[in-house]
């Protein structure tokens, strides 16, 4: 199905009622977007750490006040392919309950104006997966050490082979694609920029997932990561490591689908952990644009990078003094 057949369709079904305007109100600070539609305003999300974003007259997803989350489908294949996959696990009864709460509401498709001003695009309208998160701390994992699909081009092959040796795909079956580590009212956020974390490293990795439960994020390598919050945040039954450990148990088994370069999103609240609260840790799997079916054949890419995940996180639980010679710094 291709996008133009796609948005044929969409044009169609749009129903009579719906009022989408394609004004964008002229604001002189692109994270203040807006536009309107059902009586609603749409924004930039406040919290994207990876992938496009819809700043600078670029393309990029947007949100509502109502926590659902407007992706702009892709020009290729991949746009389709998104939208079939929803389709089709959203609608299988073959999927657990307990796997489902993995993976974003699924709520169709809508043409809407483009964050970029081009016009009218179909958009995916998914659930808001940080819509009632004040002061998250994010981090994007894309998982596999393959991140192309087998039916791309061989350019496109190419360019994703060039990523992934560049990177960790290749040596550690994932890569970070994105963060950013709430410290304090004072301290504020920690996020780095794309080129620094395209740059990072294996002992990076593992500096970056010591940071990210720690209650120093400067980024002076020299300063040694306390791991304070690892066993509230990774530990438990119901923390960050039980739930990768849940998904794996799946992936093991499940051959219906494969995740292709897709991601998972790890996130809590340090600042409820501070004030004595539940952290909410929470693990979600995002970015279908590349999945396909399984045809009966175990997602191996996606289960392998998952353990190795898993690994990296359990070493920090089972030694939270054990600290990389060698880590990433900023400046």
């Amino acid at each position: 199905q291709t996008l133009s057949s796609l948005l044929s369709f969409l044009c169609l079904s749009v129903s009579a009622h719906t009022c989408v305007s394609p004004a964008i109100d002229r604001i002189a600070h692109p994270p203040s977007l807006r536009l309107s539609l059902h009586c609603s305003m749409l924004k930039v999300p406040e919290h994207q750490v990876a992938g496009h974003q819809a700043r600078d007259g670029k393309l990029g997803p947007l949100v509502d006040d109502s926590g659902r989350f407007y992706k702009p489908l892709q020009d290729d294949d991949r746009g389709s392919n998104e939208v079939a996959l929803y389709s089709s696990f959203s609608s299988n009864t073959r999927i657990p309950d307990h796997i489902r709460r993995f993976f974003p509401n699924f709520y169709g498709t809508q043409l809407l104006e483009a964050s970029n001003g081009s016009g009218l695009r179909p958009h995916l309208i998914l659930q808001d997966l940080l819509s009632d998160r004040v002061n998250p701390s994010i981090m994007d994992v894309k998982i596999g050490s393959r991140t192309w699909y087998p039916q791309a081009s061989e350019d496109y092959i190419q360019k994703c082979l060039k990523k992934d040796r560049e990177t960790t795909s290749l040596s550690l079956g994932f890569r970070i694609s994105g963060l950013q580590i709430y410290g304090s009212k004072e301290s504020r956020v920690w996020k780095p920029e794309k080129k620094l974390v395209h740059k990072f490293t294996v002992d990076d990795v593992r500096v970056i997932l010591r940071k990210f439960v720690s209650s120093n994020i400067s980024t002076n390598s020299n300063v040694n990561m306390d791991c304070s919050f690892a066993q509230t945040v990774y530990g438990g039954s119901a923390g960050i490591l039980a739930q990768l450990m849940e998904l794996k148990a799946w992936f093991e088994d499940q051959t219906m689908y494969h995740f292709n370069s897709c991601s998972v999103i790890m996130v809590y609240e340090k600042e409820s952990v501070l004030k004595g609260g539940n952290a909410g840790p929470q693990v979600q799997l995002v970015d279908f644009a590349h999945a396909m079916e399984g045809k009966g054949v175990i997602d191996h890419n996606f289960l392998g990078g998952l353990c190795s995940l898993i690994k990296f996180v359990s070493e920090i639980l089972i030694d939270p003094d054990e600290y990389p010679s060698k880590g990433c710094s900023e400046g």
